[in-house]
């Protein structure tokens, strides 16, 4: 890994001082969880980092469907390196059901990024969440998710549908303790063959068309009877995140257990998507940082035109750009973490902050996918022809940033679920309670800038009808993002100092009012040149 990472075996949480900023402001129990995290950060740049790529370039998982005897299992086979690191990473699922705080289970997410490895623990988790909040019933099984012996998978949507959940054809039928699903074709199943347990979407029989007719099912890999309760049909071919075994599961006559109540099924299922939009969210700059981290280092290391990378104007213009994306990337991210933090003990019906979080979930996805994708678009640049090719490790962290746009919802999904949060729950309102919080007292035109741009956007969309607020969604999605990222980064710099002062003034110019960076950062190296050289 040495010949082809600048950032392996250096410690990913030392070297990120935005995310360490970023926690003390939020986190008021940071300090204490602190040398976890720099142990973790150190594990995250070694061990991990080159199982990582070992398992996705060189060991796959594999489907196998029948055991020696000819029986049907459709089982993952997974290399010896991965399933026993999956193991020992368990441990980010925990912090929130120990008396911890979601801060702490993002943060560790964060470090480590990776989708291949992170994707797992994810779906995993989520069904322990599912469980944990609306079947204690099945704690058992929660307590395996948390604590090993088994892994989690969430399959919601269907080939006909995609991101439509009301499109799904899954009918569940009860049949005395169980329900049977039946005709469900779940064509994208991240954890296929891996999961031991996952939670699904169906539609009771008699249950109304649509969203709202759908419930939320606890479905086990074995069926009562000790036999196979699902078909996996094959394995994806993906051009993105290969580490994960994700393939096509049938459903015919599988058993399946009712999670809460059959009819608020829907909002135990959006809210779960909370969970991953914001897994999400901080995974798109857990892997920009990575690619942020090999682009600092290969600046230094690298000579043309006479000179240091890092000494040419150009280089410090895309070091710049990289600067002012993660860090209000990454302020908006944890700024989502906080206000699900503050209301994930809520149940149906929520309340006013529940739906203000969510919204928020919808910003922070959204744009932190956009960043993540640029970020490592420029860190490939700035290798030049080797950032290309495959054998190095910045190209994989652009192809695995280019997924983070589409799971849990694409851009046109997150846009649609924020425009509803604002126009049947007035989302925007506590939003523009905090806006004003964030930015309480700073003199700077930037922050005018900001609550200008949020004033005409909500202004705009609320005078149009509802097809052109549709069509207008998605650009006033990211001009909300931009202009929340802004004042967070103004907030932040009252605990974590100037620099994050001069960050939100060159986001504002740059992403509200399109202007380019300015020349004096060229001369202002704490903006584009933090902790380069150090390990």
């Amino acid at each position: 890994m040495e010949h082809i990472s600048y950032a392996y075996g250096k410690n990913h949480f030392q070297l990120d001082e935005d995310l360490q900023a970023v926690l003390a402001h939020h986190w008021k129990r940071f300090a204490e969880h602190r040398p976890e995290l720099d142990r973790w950060g150190q594990r995250m740049g070694s061990e991990v980092y080159e199982a990582a790529y070992h398992v996705d370039h060189e060991a796959h998982p594999v489907l196998v469907m029948h055991d020696l005897d000819g029986n049907r299992v459709d089982r993952a086979r997974l290399s010896p390196i991965q399933r026993p690191l999956l193991e020992a990473l368990r441990p980010i699922v925990r912090p929130p059901y120990e008396g911890g705080s979601w801060h702490h289970h993002y943060a560790l997410g964060y470090l480590l990024a990776d989708p291949g490895f992170y994707c797992i623990l994810t779906i995993t988790h989520q069904v322990a969440y599912a469980i944990h909040k609306y079947a204690p019933e099945h704690a058992e099984w929660r307590d395996r998710l948390l604590y090993g012996g088994a892994f989690g998978a969430t399959w919601m949507t269907e080939i006909q549908g995609g991101s439509d959940l009301g499109a799904n054809r899954t009918v569940a039928r009860r049949a005395g303790e169980v329900w049977i699903l039946s005709g469900g074709d779940k064509y994208f199943a991240s954890g296929a063959g891996l999961a031991d347990v996952a939670i699904a979407t169906a539609r009771p029989e008699g249950a109304p068309e649509g969203p709202k007719g759908l419930a939320l099912f606890l479905v086990p890999r074995i069926n009562s009877r000790g036999e196979l309760n699902y078909k996996v049909r094959r394995y994806k071919d993906k051009s993105g995140t290969r580490a994960v075994p994700s393939g096509e599961v049938e459903f015919e006559n599988t058993e399946a257990y009712l999670i809460g109540e059959a009819e608020k099924g829907i909002y135990y299922t959006l809210e779960n998507l909370t969970v991953s939009r914001l897994a999400n969210a901080v995974a798109a700059m857990g892997i920009a940082a990575k690619a942020r981290l090999e682009a600092r280092f290969r600046v230094e290391a690298r000579r043309a035109f006479g000179k240091k990378l890092a000494e040419l104007p150009l280089i410090r213009y895309d070091l710049t750009d990289i600067a002012v994306r993660q860090a209000g990337g990454l302020a908006l991210a944890f700024a989502a973490v906080e206000a699900f933090d503050r209301a994930w003990n809520e149940r149906p019906p929520y309340s006013a902050n529940y739906h203000y979080a969510r919204f928020l979930s919808h910003l922070a996805k959204n744009r932190t996918a956009d960043h993540a994708a640029a970020i490592t678009r420029l860190a490939m640049e700035l290798f030049g022809g080797l950032g290309f090719l495959e054998e190095y490790v910045v190209a994989r962290w652009h192809r695995e940033a280019l997924i983070t746009p589409i799971w849990e919802g694409p851009s046109n999904v997150q846009a649609l679920d924020m425009l509803e949060a604002m126009q049947k729950k007035q989302a925007h309102e506590p939003f523009l309670a905090e806006l004003s919080r964030w930015l309480a007292g700073v003199p700077d035109e930037e922050a005018a800038l900001a609550k200008e741009a949020v004033a005409q956007t909500l202004k705009r969309l609320a005078s149009l009808d509802f097809e052109s607020a549709q069509w207008a969604a998605k650009a006033a999605a990211t001009r909300l993002a931009d202009a929340a990222t802004v004042a967070l980064l103004f907030d932040l710099s009252r605990t974590a100092g100037e620099r994050y002062r001069l960050l939100a003034r060159l986001y504002a110019r740059r992403f509200l009012a399109g202007e380019p960076y300015p020349e004096w950062v060229l001369k202002t190296p704490e903006v584009f040149a933090q902790g380069v050289g150090h390990a």
